[in-house]
């Protein structure tokens, strides 16, 4: 099977009306593999898919939706998400009515969660994390973090440069939303 876009989100009621009913297959990965747009994949139930998403597709994230197949598929029922190839190789999993769907979920990725106290401490992490060119990723008290924070990927540097500085911080496991990506640099 090749997957050549992503059909929706289990996290969004389209994405759950999408695999509905359906016996769910899931592609574990970690957040690194995330970014990549050509790659080969494995679901739990060992069935190998090939992924090739277009320039510009947006990255993969937990609970997208790469595949969903009929049951009663013979070249003839719906088939989303790859291309006729895979159609004539389609492997029946699961008892249920509809068909299979395959569902991306990451792995949680080790991070530093900090809480801290003003702006201005925030500001001076910020930019001072920043000249070590570390990919941040910003939350407010909205969020499932429940207060204004900024994560990034767990480095014990980092961790060192918060206790020196008496910056909050807590190392945590979370899935999240959007892939850490290796910032370049260039002066």
């Amino acid at each position: 099977m090749i997957v050549t876009e992503i059909l929706g989100n289990v996290h969004e009621e389209s994405g759950r009306e999408l695999v509905a009913g359906r016996h769910v297959e899931k592609v574990v990965l970690p957040s690194a593999e995330l970014v990549k747009r050509i790659q080969r994949l494995t679901t739990d139930h060992d069935r190998e898919i090939g992924l090739r998403l277009p320039a510009g597709a947006p990255d993969l994230k937990d609970g997208d939706v790469v595949a969903v197949e009929d049951a009663a598929e013979g070249g003839t029922g719906e088939d989303h998400g790859h291309d006729a190839a895979a159609r004539a190789g389609h492997h029946g999993h699961g008892g249920s009515g509809r068909g299979n769907a395959v569902v991306i979920q990451v792995l949680p990725t080790d991070v530093l969660v900090i809480g801290a106290r003003s702006i201005t401490e925030m500001a001076f992490v910020a930019h001072s994390l920043g000249n070590r060119h570390l990919q941040a990723q910003f939350f407010d008290e909205d969020s499932e973090y429940g207060a204004q924070v900024m994560v990034v990927q767990y480095d014990h540097t980092v961790q060192d440069f918060l206790e020196h500085h008496g910056v909050p911080y807590s190392r945590q496991e979370r899935v999240m939303p959007v892939p850490f990506r290796h910032a370049e640099h260039t002066h």
